[in-house]
Formats: C-alpha cells, sequence, structure tokens
C-alpha cells in the first residue's frame, strides 16, 4: 500500500481457521499493514463446529498485553483500533480503555468497531448485555462502524424496507457518533435479490456496491470485510475506492474459497486476491 499505517487490533483467535483476527491479521499484513494483534480468546477453531478447545482470556490479561505493547513506546505509532465480537462487557469495558489509551499516544489514531451481535435469520447470537453495551458504550466511541443490517436496525431500532429507510438508519447512527459507516449486508425491496449490497457512508457521500450472492455462508467474512475496509480509509482513499477496494477484494476471496469447497477461508491459498483481486466491481453514488 502506498502509506504504511498501523493497526491495534483486538479480537478472537484460532488455530485452524479464519475467524477474527486469524482471518484480520494475516490480510492486513498481507495488505502492507503494520497489525499488533491482540487476542481475547485462543480457540483450536470456531465455534460454529459445535465444539472446540482453547481458553477465554480474561480482561485483565488482555489490558496487560496492551500494556506491555504501550511500554514499547508502540502506541505511539498506532494509527487505528480494530475490534470485532466482545465476548462480555467486561472484555468491551477493556476495549474501549485501550481506545482511549491509544487516543492518549496517538492522537490522530481513529477507532473502527464491528458490532458483532446478530445476523438475519439467525437473531441475536451474543450473550446478554452484549448488544445493550454495543448500542451505549461502543456506538458513541466508534470512529468507524461496520454493522450489518440486522445490526444497523437494532442498533437504531428500525426495521429497513428500502434504501431510504437504510440510509435513514445510517443518518441516526452518525448523529451518535461514528463519523463513516459500512453496512455490510444492506437489504431493501428496492435493491437487486440476487446480490449483496455494501453501502457506505461518510457525511459528505455515500455509495453503494453490489457483487453476485454466492450460496454459502461463510466465517470469518464479515472480520474481513472490517479489516480491508479500514486499511483503504487509512490509505486516504476516497469512500468510493475504498468500498469498491473492498468489495472487489472480498468477493474475489469468497469466490475462491467457495470455488475450493472450503468451510473456512482459504487465506492463505489465496492470499494473492487481497492485493490483486480477480473481480471488480464500481460503486455508485446514493447522495
Amino acid at each position: 500500500m502506498a502509506v504504511m499505517s498501523t493497526i491495534l487490533s483486538i479480537q478472537s483467535s484460532v488455530a485452524y481457521g479464519h475467524v477474527g483476527n486469524s482471518a484480520a491479521a494475516f490480510a492486513l499484513m498481507r495488505m502492507g499493514v503494520e497489525t499488533y494483534p491482540v487476542y481475547t480468546v485462543h480457540y483450536s477453531n470456531t465455534t460454529s463446529y459445535g465444539s472446540w478447545g482453547g481458553p477465554n482470556l480474561s480482561p485483565e490479561q488482555v489490558a496487560d498485553v496492551i500494556e506491555g505493547v504501550d511500554q514499547r513506546g508502540a502506541l505511539d505509532k498506532v494509527d487505528a483500533v480494530l475490534s470485532g465480537f466482545q465476548g462480555s462487557e467486561e472484555m468491551g469495558e477493556t476495549i474501549l480503555a485501550a481506545v482511549d489509551l491509544v487516543k492518549q499516544r496517538s492522537p490522530q489514531a481513529i477507532y473502527c468497531a464491528d458490532p458483532v451481535m446478530g445476523d438475519v435469520g439467525r437473531g441475536i447470537y451474543v450473550g446478554p448485555g452484549i448488544p445493550e453495551f454495543l448500542e451505549t458504550r461502543v456506538v458513541p466511541k466508534a470512529d468507524v462502524l461496520t454493522p450489518n443490517q440486522f445490526e444497523l436496525d437494532y442498533l437504531t431500532k428500525r426495521s429497513s424496507q428500502t434504501k431510504a429507510d437504510v440510509l435513514a438508519a445510517v443518518d441516526e447512527l452518525h448523529a451518535r457518533g461514528p463519523q463513516t459507516i459500512l453496512v455490510t449486508s444492506a437489504t431493501a425491496d428496492d435493491l437487486p435479490t440476487d446480490s449483496v449490497s455494501m453501502l457506505a457512508d461518510d457525511g459528505q457521500s455515500c455509495w453503494l456496491v453490489s457483487t453476485p450472492r454466492i450460496d454459502q455462508s461463510f466465517t470469518g467474512s464479515g472480520d474481513l470485510t472490517a479489516a480491508v475496509f479500514l486499511a483503504g480509509l487509512l490509505n486516504g482513499q476516497p469512500l468510493s475506492t475504498v468500498l469498491s477496494r473492498t468489495a472487489d477484494v472480498v468477493y474475489s476471496l469468497l469466490f475462491a474459497t467457495a470455488a475450493a469447497g472450503s468451510r473456512e477461508l482459504t487465506l492463505v491459498a489465496d492470499q494473492d486476491q487481497l492485493i490483486d483481486p480477480r473481480f471488480h466491481f464500481e460503486a455508485t453514488r446514493l447522495r
């Protein structure tokens, strides 16, 4: 990338597969972004398999890791903090304390939060208190927010049926703090049903991009999307370019994963898609 950026990424980790930091950290480093991965859990695999092994790190252990990084003077170099699944309110508070510390050390740094809580068809799949914590504590702190459609509607207490509804929900979130919002799976009656749409809005302009729908669910795709989008923002690219590039990379990687018949993202085998994606999609301006 043209500009060297540094991200403190506080997320889960798995030994087998690619979710959380096990998706984001490799992708960011491959794209030329210096990444400090801090793990909140270290599991054998994703919980979607039904069984797994490994520890949950405590909020105190995570804070201890961040303190150690700070003692090296490294937080001064951080351009952004990235977080995803938070696990508990206590872990969430530890992440927000890390955001405050990074912004003390590096005032230009931004906080990108993926408010992981649920999805269309699955509903809420995080523990009690987490959705409310995301709504009341994380949203006001975030500079960049990357909800899916379900999370957007939950956070704004809306039921978006049209593009106009989605835009109204985005405007409401803007008013509560985040400067840039990426809706990672925008759905509306006036959007094509055979595509997956993403919408990005920074208060100055709003863009939409659609990619063909792949008939497969992917674990880690949201983590990858947030990481690629944040990397583009830090690179100083126009929002339309950032959104389009995010769609190019994510769709190309998911296409390759589906073609391989893999349940897990083929991040290593198809890492070139992070740099030179096979497919390209143009974003169109909504406002």
